[in-house]
């Protein structure tokens, strides 16, 4: 897999980093930004994993945004595949961007990959088998910090919500930018950068792979009512990540506290 991600990374990926012509991106609505190298990346990553298995699904981005009956194979046997993760990014011409893959059954995430396009660090999970860093088994921690570091993802919250998280959660925590950016921020979790993290849109390209990880680490990702994350329900809003499962109780209590 790796041979993979650092191939289309090298061929359509970085040469194009910072050197997007006229024309090269594009505006999938609510300033949702699409390149031509998501695209090719899609298409290059879509043919390199049929050969690895072609007898199951593929869902792309891309490919889910043309056409919606694609999210209809999230519930069977399925390749997830984000060409880009963090085009906003990537289209700016600035860190961090990278590649997520999936590969998913019944809706659930069966093994997980993260690539960095730019520092090539790999993660990887398989459900049971732990996860790694550049083949090192790793174990999640938290910042140590007082109050904990929170990334929370106010982008697609409406008014209210993010008003609520303002004043009922973030008083808890010491907050930091988010990286829009899954593959940076699931490491981020997991490698004692930040401790909790809330998402609303909780599409399976962006969180398939690096709810899996976290998970294997030992961290904790699940919806906030404590139900799994299965990529199956990709219109389903709110996910949260946390370090440790104490940090996780912890906001989710605070969370179903909130005031109606």
């Amino acid at each position: 897999m790796l041979a993979l991600l650092r191939d289309v990374s090298e061929r359509v990926i970085l040469p194009r980093f910072r050197n997007l012509r006229h024309g090269e991106v594009e505006d999938k609505g609510g300033d949702d930004p699409v390149t031509v190298a998501d695209r090719e990346a899609e298409i290059l990553l879509s043919e390199g994993l049929a050969r690895f298995d072609a007898s199951i699904a593929i869902v792309g981005e891309e490919a889910a945004h043309a056409d919606k009956s694609v999210l209809d194979a999230l519930s069977g046997p399925c390749w997830i595949i984000d060409p880009v993760d963090g085009t906003r990014n990537f289209a700016a011409g600035k860190p961090p961007f990278g590649i997520l893959i999936a590969r998913a059954d019944a809706g659930v995430v069966q093994s997980g990959w993260i690539y960095d396009c730019l520092s090539e660090r790999f993660c990887t999970a398989h459900l049971g088998k732990g996860a790694f860093v550049d083949d090192e088994r790793i174990t999640s921690r938290a910042t140590g910090e007082t109050p904990p570091v929170a990334a929370i993802s106010l982008l697609f919250m409406d008014s209210g919500q993010r008003q609520s998280m303002m004043d009922h959660i973030a008083p808890h925590y010491r907050l930091v930018d988010v990286p829009y950016c899954a593959a940076e921020q699931y490491p981020r979790l997991g490698l004692g950068e930040n401790d909790i993290s809330i998402f609303e849109r909780t599409l399976a390209w962006d969180h398939a792979a690096g709810a899996l990880w976290l998970n294997e680490a030992g961290g904790k990702v699940m919806r906030p009512d404590g139900s799994a994350y299965l990529v199956s329900e990709w219109d389903r809003k709110g996910l949260l990540g946390a370090a440790s499962p104490a940090l996780w109780d912890q906001l989710a209590e605070r969370l179903a506290g909130l005031p109606a």
